[in-house]
């Protein structure tokens, strides 16, 4: 259990890491020119291997890795001297400072904040006035050195252990460490600049880099975030944070292009992947639908998956990729994946546009053959009747229902066209048929003297007509009394109505009459639907005129 115990506390860095400043400590006592400062750095370096959170501890060390180990030995061994520790401790200083924000627990900053004391103090206090031969501060350095910062790293146990998150903190933020780095850095060579032009000691030349420092800082903070108009180094600089290779806007503009010129969605997904092995930190990606697979570039040992709806994105770094990488990169996998599901409901909409297509051709050509086969019964009741005029009936009808026939066996035979449901013919000749055609039933006619010649779709007429006629006639079957008139207006725009004297139009079927499908008793549902359609696509307009109580009109207008 102990064994146990003190592995989870080596996994979470706590003691490693005061272990490796104690050893750390040994040495800038002993003196960089002590024999036992090599072995005391060395063993400090293995420590700080253990420790370093750039490279996981499970992982297989690369050849990069290597040559940096290798390096830093020898370092440590043939070239060992202040100017090495003092980028040292500032490199530590950085890693450090680097994960504080990882931590979501306040005593595990305040842990971190407490070394990067420690290791501050260590390089001013210490280290710098060894590296320039500062005789007084080197003297109070050594004060601290001996009884003050022995006492500081025993202290650090005292703090309250939060040991949440530890996978977190194995992470740093690279941008923040090297802004520490580059900044203490500064410090140093301020105070070396301070002390070689001005001829001042070492502490006045910190004071002065430090003052210097700090009215720098501020006048940054106040130009990243100003109150006086001017836009901020915030909004010039957030364009460069979210580069991850290729400029990030003209990467989503191609991406956007793509999605509109591409027909369908898996021609669309193979351009996003020609797009996306471009990067030129990527060696290849896989992807998997559930039609199509496919692959671009090599495979590396570096892989992500990320999924997305029916996609599954497997992308092949050339090296380890950092978290902020990893964000964009699934970033990235979301816009592909958000832009091939609508193409994906793009191309479901077109079929289910051309299913509706094929679904309102039918039902305009069931009812031409509900009409025709109406006509026909009608023309079959006149010549078994015996009247003296049904041979003259049935010669003047059969020309029109002949017609009519081969127009609906030509539409089932080629697909219908705009064109092919318009064929045109005078408005006399139609208005006579139409009067012939239905002569025999008690229907009042109303028409101008002088009809007009021009010319109208006479297919669309005729499904209006006949739709409407044979709604009023079924309505007399529950009504005996109701009268059917049709009026035919050539004044002006051109309008033919029909009108019965029944009752009207229930009040809950109005709000869908001629919009979709209703459901009624009387026949008013699909039919009038398809034929409003139908006029609206040509240019005309069928809708409900009057609806009261012995005075139905529906009325077609041009």
């Amino acid at each position: 259990m102990l064994t146990l115990n003190i592995g989870n506390r080596l996994r979470a860095g706590r003691w490693l890491l005061l272990a490796m400043l104690l050893v750390l400590h040994g040495v800038l006592l002993v003196g960089v020119n002590s024999p036992w400062a090599h072995p005391l750095m060395l063993a400090h370096l293995g420590l700080f291997l253990i420790w370093q959170p750039l490279w996981r501890g499970d992982g297989q060390v690369s050849v990069r890795a290597l040559v940096f180990i290798a390096v830093a030995a020898l370092v440590v061994v043939f070239y060992l001297n202040w100017w090495v520790m003092a980028f040292w401790l500032i490199g530590l200083f950085g890693l450090v400072g680097g994960r504080v924000l990882a931590y979501r627990s306040i005593w595990a900053r305040v842990f971190s904040l407490t070394q990067m004391v420690y290791l501050l103090t260590l390089l001013l206090l210490w280290v710098v006035p060894n590296l320039f031969a500062a005789e007084h501060s080197i003297e109070i350095g050594r004060l601290l050195l001996s009884y003050v910062l022995p006492v500081l790293l025993p202290a650090l146990l005292l703090l309250p252990a939060d040991d949440r998150g530890a996978e977190t903190t194995q992470t740093i933020d690279f941008f923040y460490s090297l802004l520490l780095f580059m900044l203490l850095a500064l410090v140093v060579l301020g105070c070396l600049a301070f002390m070689t032009l001005a001829h001042v000691d070492y502490l006045d030349a910190l004071l002065r880099t430090l003052f210097l420092m700090g009215l720098i800082l501020l006048a940054m903070g106040g130009l990243w975030n100003p109150l006086f108009g001017f836009n901020g180094l915030q909004v010039v600089f957030s364009r460069y944070l979210l580069n991850i290779g290729t400029p990030f806007e003209n990467w989503l503009m191609r991406l956007a292009d793509a999605a509109q010129h591409e027909p369908d969605a898996e021609s669309y997904l193979a351009s996003a992947m020609l797009l996306l092995v471009d990067l030129h930190w990527l060696s290849g990606l896989s992807w998997q639908t559930p039609g199509k697979a496919g692959q671009l570039g090599q495979f590396s040992p570096h892989a992500v998956v990320m999924h997305e709806a029916d996609l599954r994105l497997t992308v092949y770094a050339k090296q380890a990729l950092s978290p902020t990488v990893t964000m964009h990169l699934r970033l990235l996998s979301q816009l592909v994946g958000y832009f091939y599901q609508a193409k994906q409901r793009e191309q479901s909409l077109r079929d289910i546009t051309r299913m509706q297509t094929v679904y309102e051709t039918g039902s305009r050509l069931t009812h031409d053959l509900k009409n025709m086969l109406q006509s026909l019964l009608s023309l079959t009741v006149i010549a078994q009747s015996g009247e003296a005029r049904a041979q003259q009936l049935l010669q003047q009808q059969l020309p029109s229902l002949t017609r009519r026939i081969e127009q609906t066996l030509s539409k089932l035979q080629l697909p219908p066209t705009e064109d092919s449901d318009a064929s045109m013919l005078p408005l006399s000749a139609w208005w006579d048929g139409l009067h012939q055609r239905n002569q025999h039933l008690q229907i009042a006619w109303h028409a101008p003297q002088e009809i007009s010649d021009q010319y109208i779709p006479a297919a669309l007429f005729d499904c209006v007509l006949d739709n409407l006629l044979d709604n009023a006639l079924h309505k007399r079957q529950l009504q005996p009394d109701l009268l059917v008139k049709v009026e035919l207006r050539c004044a002006g725009a051109l309008s033919i109505s029909v009108c019965d004297s029944g009752s009207p139009v229930p009040a809950n079927t109005l709000p869908n009459l001629l919009q979709s499908v209703v459901v009624s008793q009387q026949g008013l549902g699909i039919g009038l639907y398809q034929a409003a359609k139908w006029a609206a696509q040509l240019g005309y307009r069928l809708e409900l005129t009057c609806n009261q109580n012995g005075k139905v009109c529906f009325e077609l207008r041009g």
